[in-house]
């Protein structure tokens, strides 16, 4: 049999494969895409894949890039951010555990997503778009051709071989990763986490787990604290509690392996067992509720690395088939989002003779530097997880340089403009050095001062800096304006290391002078210091000056 024609086709109708199908679509009416994926669809709900939290930049790319917000505002579930409960005794009340969260929603939207529910959403947007979207192909071989030859993929389907010739071909077909085992592009990776997860089929609500009238206020209705992605912390572990617009609730446990091995982890009963022992409030909670078990998962050493992604000889590689770091702050999605809006433009560039070899090549390094630079939030950091003073300090360092660097660039629809890079290289690279030194000494901190049992709230809705910062990823700006907020967001961060390491005492191995701007919030994480450290609070003579109202851009 003659084999189909194909301008791109896709291996994998998951997440990553189905929204690329989708991008194209919108940059390139005309063209004929397939997608080829092994499993049957309609998929299950909530029992389908991991991967339910989105954060800013994969809120945003569903909602707004591709247009999808109508389906997410009425099907899927708001989310209140992420929330983060510290160790405090035996980990049985949670009110004396020392939470960071906010009691309002950010301004830049995120989402909890029903994985099932999504996919077959987008499953059926791909069909009206006229997009070819075969489910139970079996792929069978694949032939990577150079320069102008179009590629070939052969797949199994209803007893039957096919061949589909292609000019481009990519791989979403998660951690089968079939091209980067066909062109031998695996990467060894240092991070040694595993994770083990289950579904229930009912509403897990940590408000409940406490009565305390002062611990309930501020946490009515939509602003429940059910509605975040909550995070339980512990020296080398954290566990997530995920709410899906299914009614069911996703719980799983992540560990670094040399803290807590995958074979205390690597069954249900052996699970539930951990749980007894590390997150017994949780895990009274569940005998509790009684409720029945979906499914059960578990990943060993789940981080992956990629040679390359992107090729100019017109093939690529997106999602979990190329790159996953850690699901600590949900960036699975948002590194969905770059690669495939990347891969758009270079399809987009190829179909429509405007040249895109040479973006092939910055665009591959540039993802590449990205993910490198989100690395170090992760990279030997478990250790930290259970420190109830430096972890404060580092989650909203990790989500100012989010916003102030890759957020802040795709969200500005500014990831393929090559003049912003040039413009801003020197500022991209200085805010990337700014972040190893820092997450360096946030393991300085935690090794050379012991860490106290803390309770108390950080309530990040009354830290103006969270906020401004946040509001700035959605605020409409022209270059000169983004190029004056790059420039802020550089200085700000520069004062928040400097006087995050005049706070704690230590002297880091590279200090950084104070930023000499007008621009910059003083003492913006007075908020944080004064739950993590009472005693200075009380030590104070003169009451703190207020925080201002935020960066400007004139």
């Amino acid at each position: 049999m003659a084999a189909t024609q194909s301008d791109v086709t896709i291996l994998g109708g998951g997440l990553a494969g189905l929204a690329l199908a989708l991008q194209c679509r919108q940059k390139l009416p005309k063209a004929q895409i397939t997608v080829l994926d092994k499993m049957a669809h309609p998929v299950p709900e909530a029992t389908h894949k991991v991967g339910e939290s989105t954060v800013e930049v994969g809120a945003y790319y569903f909602a707004d890039v591709l247009g999808l917000k109508q389906h997410i505002v009425e099907e899927q579930l708001p989310k209140l951010g992420l929330r983060f409960f510290f160790p405090y005794g035996d980990n049985s009340r949670i009110e004396k555990r020392l939470e960071i969260g906010g009691t309002r929603y950010a301004p830049a939207a995120s989402y909890q997503l029903d994985r099932g529910r999504f996919e077959n959403f987008l499953g059926e947007r791909c069909r009206e778009q006229g997009i070819d979207f075969l489910d139970r192909a079996d792929i069978k071989k694949l032939q990577i051709n150079k320069w102008n030859r179009r590629h070939e993929v052969t797949y199994a389907r209803d007893e039957m071989t096919q061949t589909v010739a292609s000019r481009w071909v990519v791989d979403a077909s998660g951690r089968r990763a079939l091209l980067k085992q066909h062109l031998g592009l695996q990467k060894p990776t240092d991070q040694k986490c595993n994770a083990a997860w289950f579904r229930i089929d009912d509403r897990l609500k940590v408000d409940d787990w406490s009565d305390d009238p002062d611990w309930q206020s501020g946490h009515e209705g939509k602003t429940s604290r059910w509605y975040s992605t909550n995070h339980l912390m512990g020296q080398g572990y954290w566990v997530w509690l995920i709410p899906l617009a299914s009614g069911s609730t996703s719980i799983g446990i992540v560990a670094e392996q040399q803290f807590h091995p995958l074979t205390e982890i690597n069954t249900l009963e052996k699970s539930l067992a951990w749980l007894e022992k590390n997150e017994p409030q949780l895990a009274s909670q569940l005998r509790k509720q009684n409720a029945e078990v979906q499914d059960f998962l578990v990943y060993k050493n789940y981080s992956r690395e990629c040679q390359q992604v992107f090729s100019g000889q017109r093939w690529g590689i997106t999602g979990e088939a190329g790159f996953f770091l850690d699901p600590f702050y949900s960036p699975g999605s948002d590194f969905i989002a770059f690669a495939n809006t990347f891969l758009t433009d270079l399809i987009w560039r190829d179909l429509t003779w405007r040249g895109h070899r040479i973006r092939a090549f910055s665009y591959d390094r540039i993802f590449k530097k990205f993910f490198h630079g989100t690395a170090a939030v992760y990279r030997d950091q478990y250790q930290l997880f259970g420190n109830p003073q430096v972890m404060p300090v580092k989650v909203m360092w990790d989500y100012l340089i989010y916003w102030s660097l890759s957020g802040f660039i795709f969200m500005q629809e500014r990831l393929c403009n090559h003049a912003m890079y040039m413009r801003n290289v020197s500022k991209l690279n200085r805010l990337s050095d700014l972040n190893h030194q820092m997450q360096d000494y946030f393991r300085l901190w935690h090794q050379k001062i012991p860490s106290q049992e803390i309770s108390g709230l950080v309530n990040i809705s009354n830290l103006p800096i969270i906020r401004n910062k946040n509001e700035a990823l959605i605020t409409e700006l022209n270059w000169y304006e983004f190029d004056r907020q790059f420039s802020a967001n550089l200085a700000q961060m520069e004062t928040l290391y400097a006087e995050i390491v005049k706070q704690v005492g230590l002297t880091p191995a590279s200090p950084i002078p104070m930023a000499k701007s007008s621009s910059v919030m003083k003492d913006a994480f007075r908020g944080v210091f004064d739950v993590i450290f009472p005693q200075k609070k009380a030590e104070q003579v003169d009451p703190p000056a207020p925080l201002t109202a935020g960066l400007k851009l004139s």
